[in-house]
């Protein structure tokens, strides 16, 4: 028998509920904290915190301390500001209760109390109030201390003077609810965290955090303000300046802003945003604006200078690469998206901050040519990772969709080993030094790729002439990790890329070419401290029963100057790796007890970058430039003529 109709329900007039006030915080605490989890819980002591750098950042506090008390979930936040008015308000009840009471309801919407704030939605103090289980308000003004208390969000009796008041400002202590709240236990971390962050923000406040739970008390202060923060984030991410130099600028107006920024060598952009003291982690119309004064002023700065890398087209992304930037506004009607302010809406801020970053930007590039200059090469290296990237990535998925897995190069002569981390990839110049190698190597962790001739110069090639290349697709094949944004770390095979090469001018060419290669294409080996240099010896000095192996013409020299002996020394030159019998080879070169080898590493990128291009790269005036300069230094007896 088939369902009748649904009963009627009945909505009516009865039906429509009307929450006001604390009633409506309570039923619906998301909209006004963000939610019930830790977020929110800690949500509530950054309202009440702000209210009180609000005061400071007015010109009216010096000092906020914040206690987390023995139960891990009561706070106490104190400010000396002027102290939150306690008089008779129209409303009919002390104006201390219509803030703590009322939603929308604060000192902060015009009459020239605030000039800017981060607490403009009038609902901060009033929704802690509202899920907070207690909470105690004690105000110093005008002689007095005045005193009132709350138990979920209602008063228990009206405000009243407790006594004599030494100064002014305001204390709150409240208990967030356990019946709104997950966990109401504090992380005392986070507190001590975010703390220092506002005392950056708020140049010269002394924050004080007393932590009970743990017996500890710290204290913040940063007379340098978001210059301070920029040297501690940079410093905190692990990061390198390429350039000393900080840029900064501090102007008042209607949108006031303080910036700081620095160029590093992180593989990425970082900015950390803020409005009226207020974190915007989801950015917004000031981000916007910084962004487009950087990207402005850094191409004003390549045309006028005519620093234009050739070849290469500078994207946004590019510029921005490796920037640490640290951006305070403050606003005076700020429209933030939500009541957790994480995002700024106002349109004519972006404006306001092109217009006054982008013209201090290109001029402090100008009076510091060098920092520029320093800064188009960064851009000009993220461009050439980037395109090698992507070249990279086409070239993976041509090859993924023809040929299914590579098989190993055929030359290669693996090790037995399968654990990367004791297992070595000898790149070896020529066959015969390659015969020589496999004989000499130990064939357990010891691979020998050897390599014909002259490699490519990677600098002047894409990457799919670089995979066309047999004899570096050889090595991209043997090592297993892929090439460009397709390396992957846990797929290396080799613990060590170890390059050997002969001891002369021709083995250090090919030794660089390989650098260059590893260098654009795959630099995380290099980054991770995989790629080595074997430093094989040019000369066997034997003087009696004594032998000793000589690097070059100067460790040569060095060696027979010491010599204690009238035995005349006998000295052999070897041409190539391949006249090395095995045993020699092992003992000299391969042996981990005995060898000599250099670890590449890259203390300098920017200075790295430059002088890849300048050696490797297509246009030959560097190079000249560089040989006129260095020629001098040349011992002539060094030369292979």
């Amino acid at each position: 028998m088939a369902a009748g109709p649904p009963a009627a329900s009945n909505y009516d007039e009865g039906a429509i509920t009307v929450l006001e006030g604390i009633e409506a915080v309570r039923k619906r605490p998301g909209m006004y904290i963000g939610g019930t989890g830790t977020d929110g819980l800690h949500h509530l002591l950054w309202e009440i915190v702000d209210n009180g750098c609000d005061e400071a950042q007015n010109g009216h506090a010096t000092t906020v301390t914040v206690t987390l008390h023995a139960d891990g979930s009561t706070c106490t936040v104190d400010d000396n500001g002027r102290g939150i008015p306690v008089g008779m308000h129209k409303k009919g009840v002390s104006a201390l209760e219509v803030v703590f009471t009322v939603l929308h309801a604060g000192g902060k919407f015009g009459g020239g109390s605030y000039v800017t704030s981060g607490g403009l939605h009038g609902v901060g103090a009033s929704a802690v109030n509202a899920l907070s289980s207690k909470l105690e308000v004690k105000v110093r003004r005008d002689g007095q201390t005045w005193f009132q208390e709350y138990r979920r969000g209602r008063p228990k009796e009206p405000v009243k003077a407790v006594g004599p008041a030494r100064g002014t400002g305001t204390t709150v202590t409240f208990t967030p609810d356990t019946q709104i709240f997950e966990d109401t236990i504090y992380d005392a971390d986070r507190i001590a965290k975010q703390l220092e962050v506002k005392s950056f923000l708020h140049r010269g406040l002394r924050i004080v955090f007393r932590d009970q739970v743990r017996g500890q008390t710290h204290e913040f202060k940063h007379d340098g303000g978001v210059s301070d923060y920029l040297a501690v984030s940079v410093k905190r991410a692990e990061a390198r300046r390429i350039v000393d130099a900080t840029f900064e600028v501090e102007r008042e107006g209607e949108v006031s802003v303080e910036l700081a920024a620095g160029w590093t060598d992180a593989p990425r952009e970082r900015l950390l945003s803020y409005v009226n003291g207020i974190p915007t982690p989801d950015g917004g119309t000031h981000e916007q604006g910084w962004r487009d004064a950087l990207g402005k002023a850094v191409r004003a700065f390549v045309e006028a200078h005519q620093l234009q890398p050739r070849g290469l087209t500078l994207t946004a992304d590019d510029l921005r690469e490796g920037v640490f930037a640290v951006l305070s506004v403050r606003v005076r009607e700020p429209q933030f998206q939500g009541q957790t302010k994480g995002r700024l809406n106002n349109p004519e801020v972006r404006g306001a901050l092109d217009g006054v970053l982008r013209p201090a930007l290109e001029q402090w590039l100008h009076d510091n040519r060098s920092v520029g200059e320093a800064i188009v090469a960064r851009a000009a290296q993220a461009a050439r990772a980037r395109i090698a990237s992507r070249e990279a990535e086409a070239s993976v998925r041509r090859k993924t969709a023809t040929s299914g897995r590579m098989a190993l190069p055929g030359k290669l002569a693996d090790c037995s080993s399968s654990n990367p981390d004791e297992c070595e990839l000898f790149l070896v110049e020529g066959d015969s030094a390659g015969g020589s190698a496999k004989q000499a190597r130990d064939r357990k962790v010891q691979a020998v790729l050897p390599l014909r001739g002259k490699v490519l110069n990677a600098e002047q090639a894409t990457l799919k002439k670089v995979l066309e290349n047999e004899e570096l697709n050889n090595v991209v094949q043997a090592l297993g990790c892929g090439v460009g944004s397709e390396y992957r770390a846990d797929k290396l095979r080799y613990g060590r890329i170890i390059l050997l090469m002969d001891a002369d001018s021709d083995g250090h060419h090919i030794a660089t070419l390989l650098l260059t290669f590893l260098y654009r294409f795959m630099p995380q080996l290099i980054q991770d401290g995989r790629v080595y240099l074997a430093l094989p010896p040019l000369y066997r000095i034997n003087v009696g029963k004594q032998t000793f192996w000589a690097l070059d013409d100067r460790d040569r020299k060095r060696i027979v100057s010491k010599l204690r002996t009238s035995a005349k020394p006998e000295i052999t030159r070897f041409k190539g790796l391949g006249e090395m019998p095995p045993k020699t080879l092992f003992e000299t070169t391969l042996d981990p007890d005995s060898r000599r080898l250099l670890q590449v590493t890259l203390e300098e990128p920017i200075k790295t970058n430059n002088v890849v291009t300048d050696l490797m790269g297509k246009d030959p005036a560097p190079r000249y430039r560089f040989i006129m300069e260095r020629s001098a230094e040349v011992d002539p007896e060094e030369l292979d003529l």
